[in-house]
């Protein structure tokens, strides 16, 4: 299916360096998000590598015989080598990591990957799904039932990864397959966006706001009017031209 996309990002209120970064191939083929952490110079670090060797990847086995679903993981994997390969390399940047969320418009369902608390949601209609788990301890805790979601919204835990981008331990790189159909809209987002929208604020902006650009941008307005404590990043995509 066609679709139109834009990508916005802000340094937020607080924070004085911007450790997102995001990719939005010219073609419509791929998207990324991607959000650093470990100190300044880390965290810029580790979300470049991540989307730049990613783009690259893809790009480079686009083509390639294999399934979508093994290049996906294989770039991600990528990625995870060449943020080790640069801690080696500079020891002041030995803590670094990211998280990373990628869209793949290769066949004729996309499919997505993630890593991290970076998310994939789906608008249709005036329902919004979020489609990835985050990788999170309170995210587990959730799932098992320890505790609430309203619990988890503000626990002490709730930025601490279960994983990310950046670590020999990596063990799992989460890819499914992501139902659309026209006029779906998708949403690529930081945990800077989540942390201070809900998602019914979310979905209320992204029903309303039809043209990607303006969305983008109310989100990260909105955003950033809740506080903006950490680095906002988003990506918007209506299906089959919509907007």
């Amino acid at each position: 299916m066609k679709h139109l996309s834009t990508g916005l990002t802000d340094v937020g209120i607080v924070r004085k360096v911007n450790q997102d970064d995001y990719y939005i191939d010219p073609e419509g083929r791929f998207f990324i998000v991607a959000d650093g952490m470990g100190g300044h110079a880390g965290g810029e670090e580790a979300s470049h590598l991540a989307t730049q060797t990613i783009q690259a990847y893809l790009e480079s086995y686009w083509d390639a015989a294999e399934s979508s679903e093994i290049i996906l993981e294989q770039a991600l994997l990528e990625a995870n080598q060449a943020i080790i390969d640069d801690q080696r390399q500079h020891p002041e940047r030995g803590d670094m990591g990211t998280t990373v969320v990628v869209l793949l418009f290769r066949d004729e369902q996309p499919l997505c990957a993630h890593i991290g608390d970076s998310r994939l949601y789906r608008l249709r209609g005036a329902k919004l799904d979020q489609i990835t788990e985050d990788h999170t301890w309170v995210a587990l805790a959730i799932r098992t039932g320890e505790i609430s979601s309203d619990q988890g919204r503000v626990h002490p835990w709730r930025h601490v990864l279960a994983q990310c981008l950046g670590r020999e331990d990596l063990r799992q790189i989460d890819i499914q397959s992501v139902q659309i159909q026209p006029s779906d809209r998708l949403l690529l987002c930081s945990d800077g966006l989540t942390e201070e929208l809900s998602d019914q604020v979310i979905a209320s902006q992204l029903k309303s706001i039809w043209v990607c650009e303006k969305a983008a941008a109310a989100l990260i307005h909105a955003a950033k009017e809740h506080g903006g404590r950490d680095n906002i990043t988003v990506i918007v995509l209506s299906i089959d031209g919509s907007g």
